[in-house]
């Protein structure tokens, strides 16, 4: 009985932040003629998600520092890959920069730049859920009728969209979805066996 318990105070434990996975480009990829500042628009990239690169033969994926995005110069990248499939894990807060090396490529567009945010739990659109209180004053009692208004009781979770052109990220293995799933699953079961 004790693993069962220990086992389903685990699975309550987890954070409820998920890593996501976003294809640079949605469907078209990392390719020209895309307008990747308008890509980036309106998407949260937190520590922990992943960019997803997926290109041809005469691309690249290099990872470069402001003055060579901004200038697109090719002679001092950070990172440099090319193997047509690249899985960038953005693993600190800040700003990141890439572009392609192929001659003309850059200046033609083919760059991306995005600001990394710690991973939190605040929906994307910077609005917690939770209500504020105020604590009245000790010493002034209050007339006040409390609010018949109560918070919905939804969490917040990022948004996991999948579907082309709307927002180009997939959720992780450990969506929160498939671990309440578990929970409900599991923790009975090992009661059962306990």
């Amino acid at each position: 009985m004790a693993i069962a318990t220990a086992f389903f105070a685990f699975l309550l434990i987890l954070p409820a932040v998920y890593a996501v996975d976003y294809t640079v480009g949605d469907t078209n990829g990392w390719t020209q003629g895309i307008d990747y500042t308008t890509w980036t628009a309106g998407k949260t990239f937190n520590t922990g998600d992943t960019l997803v690169f997926n290109y041809g033969g005469s691309h690249t994926v290099d990872v470069v520092n402001k003055g060579d995005y901004d200038s697109c110069n090719t002679g001092n990248t950070l990172e440099s890959h090319s193997d047509g499939s690249t899985k960038i894990t953005l693993s600190k807060a800040g700003p990141m920069y890439f572009t392609c090396s192929a001659f003309g490529h850059c200046s033609g567009g083919m760059k991306l730049a995005v600001t990394v945010s710690a991973a939190s739990t605040t929906p994307s659109n910077g609005t917690p859920t939770t209500p504020s209180t105020t604590t009245p004053s000790p010493t002034t009692p209050s007339t006040e009728t409390p609010s018949s208004t109560t918070p919905s009781g939804t969490t917040p979770s990022r948004n996991t969209d999948n579907q082309a052109g709307t927002n180009g990220a997939s959720s992780n293995l450990y969506n929160m979805n498939y671990m309440f799933g578990a929970c409900l699953v599991l923790a009975p079961l090992l009661v059962l066996m306990g």
